[in-house]
């Protein structure tokens, strides 16, 4: 797991760097010059400052640029470029004392007074790292704008994904939903959501599309619109063909609104106003049954596509079997596979331990134990989420 989290956290900081325009990443790499320059001045206080100017500015100029290319290659350039430049690293002694040699011998260039060569090299020295801090500086501002900026979108979005998906609490005659889900980020892709019908019955649907941040935040929004809007008329629909007619729909249109590696996950009930069940998956986790009569718990689940990653028209729907009192519980792959440190998911099976424990709580207590089991197996990489629905 920490492996897993210390990659994570590298994989977005290079991809970051890389991301930074070259207009911005120029004083950088100017800091960086300046910085490194200093080991020709280094080279010349020891030789006790008798080096010709012109060498000591030469080695300066040389170690500067080397530094520099170590950003260039690592920001814009391909692997090939950053084995050549390590191995530029071995010869790099050699070069800067064939160049010396080359310039003395061409320049018949002579030594200076040490004194005057140590003066020389100590007010250089100030300088280039005077300078180089001022560059560093303006970097750290600039990005430090750049990251303000981009925290306050973030907040915003945080914000709207909110308001996209509020804790669902709903109640018709024969059935209480809950659902709540919580991203692990400011931005998350999984949404939880609940619509009741003019003829009684109710849609409670989870989804959760592939990935997490802003990305899937977006594509989540979509989702939630497409949606609400398949279903402005389901209540003329045969309760069994609702959602194999809205996921059909739903596969259609997403791929023409997102990145080809994107997809989404879905499962769905239709709860008739006369207690019946229907339900519909999409590449989703398990249903989970706590049969209140029987005090156990069952799992439903079925091999179907996903939403968006390939032309297929095969959704289906089914009936599921419901007494008074029974639960219906999905959650979405950020509670099942929460690993500890022994790399263990936490799974379905402990999953339905807290649910037979914890089944005659109200609904929001319920879905919190949930949650709070999930925090204490492992930490959180992916957004939760849970859709709980109780036969009255």
């Amino acid at each position: 797991m920490a492996e897993k989290k210390w990659y994570q956290r590298t994989a977005t900081r290079w991809i970051h760097f890389r991301s930074v325009p070259i207009k911005r990443l120029w004083v950088l790499i100017a800091a960086v010059f300046l910085l490194f320059s200093v080991f020709g001045f280094y080279v010349d206080l020891m030789y006790r400052g008798v080096l010709p100017y012109l060498v000591v500015l030469q080695i300066a100029l040389y170690t500067g640029l080397n530094a520099s290319l170590w950003i260039i290659v690592l920001s814009r350039l391909s692997m090939p470029f950053l084995v050549g430049l390590i191995v530029l690293q071995f010869f790099n002694t050699w070069i800067n004392s064939s160049l010396a040699n080359w310039m003395m011998r061409s320049f018949d260039l002579k030594p200076v007074p040490s004194e005057w060569g140590i003066h020389f090299a100590a007010t250089a020295t100030m300088a280039v790292i005077i300078l180089s801090y001022v560059f560093f500086t303006v970097y750290i501002r600039r990005e430090g704008k750049e990251s303000f900026r981009m925290r306050n979108e973030l907040e915003l979005a945080h914000g709207i994904q909110k308001t996209l998906v509020p804790p669902v609490g709903l109640r018709t005659s024969r059935f209480e939903i809950y659902g709540i889900s919580r991203p692990s980020e400011k931005v998350g892709g999984d949404l939880v959501d609940a619509i009741c019908l003019p003829c009684g019955d109710a849609i409670a649907y989870v989804a959760d599309i592939a990935g997490h941040g802003l990305p899937a935040g977006i594509l989540m929004g979509m989702l939630k619109t497409a949606t609400r809007t398949a279903l402005l008329d389901a209540e003329g629909r045969e309760p069994h063909r609702t959602l194999p007619v809205l996921l059909d729909r739903l596969n259609t249109v997403l791929p023409e609104v997102k990145e080809p590696h994107m997809y989404a996950t879905f499962t769905g009930f239709r709860l008739g106003a006369d207690g019946s069940v229907f339900y519909a998956l999409a590449a989703s986790p398990p249903i989970l049954q706590w049969h209140a009569s029987e005090q156990t718990l069952s799992h439903t689940e079925e091999d179907q596509f996903p939403l968006g990653l390939l032309p297929v028209s095969s959704f289906d729907g089914q009936r599921l079997d419901v007494a008074s009192g029974d639960l219906l519980v999905i959650a979405t792959d950020g509670i099942l596979e929460v690993c500890n440190k022994p790399q263990e998911e936490f799974g379905v099976e402990r999953l339905k331990q807290v649910i037979a424990a914890n089944a005659q709580n109200p609904l929001p207590e319920l879905a919190e134990r949930i949650l709070a089991a999930a925090r204490g197996f492992g930490q959180q990489l992916d957004d939760q989420t849970i859709l709980i629905v109780r036969c009255l």
